[in-house]
């Protein structure tokens, strides 16, 4: 790689909100774990992407099934029976329980619908929740994605940082 191409790269890369999110949490002295069901571990990828992010990231689970996020996160059998594993519910839960299992100053959680198969009426492919929870409170929000399996993931990760994002200015 070329010099000229390598600095482009590295602006790039600071630049990246998973950048910007790491240097908000160094400065809040606070941890970081994620719970991840659609995104299959890209979001704590894009997280340790990032050099020194060891000092804020604790660690992270890919709960994909009902069974694993009811043992792993601690979702309530009853909240994804009722709700769904993609509902607000569920990605509040996961949330919570990814703070939890690590002992987080913030959990941050991810889940959808990333396709091509397995979307319903009311809950159809590209629909996913991503959530935010630490001590002051929790945040959740909803997204519509079109685009195939890998762009949905990459959409869904994308927003999950961009919700903790806004949470951690909102606190500023």
């Amino acid at each position: 790689m070329q010099p000229e191409e390598n600095a482009g790269r590295q602006q790039e890369m600071d630049e990246a909100i998973e950048v910007v999110l790491g240097q908000a949490l160094r400065q809040r002295g606070w941890t970081l774990a994620v719970a991840e069901s659609c995104t299959g571990g890209l979001l704590g990828h894009r997280i340790t992407n990032v050099p020194g992010s060891s000092e804020y990231f604790l660690g992270g689970v890919v709960a994909y099934a009902y069974e694993a996020k009811e043992r792993l996160l601690g979702v309530e059998h009853n909240t994804l029976y009722k709700h769904g594993a993609v509902s607000r519910e569920t990605a509040l839960e996961m949330a919570r329980g990814a703070r939890g299992a690590f002992g987080a100053d913030v959990g941050l959680s991810v889940t959808g619908i990333a396709g091509p198969a397995g979307g319903l009426p009311e809950k159809p492919v590209g629909l996913t929740w991503v959530a935010v929870s630490i001590r002051e409170g929790e945040w959740a929000e909803n997204y519509l994605f079109e685009g195939d399996r890998h762009a949905n993931k990459v959409q869904s990760a994308e927003s999950a940082m961009g919700l903790l994002q806004k949470v951690l200015e909102e606190m500023t």
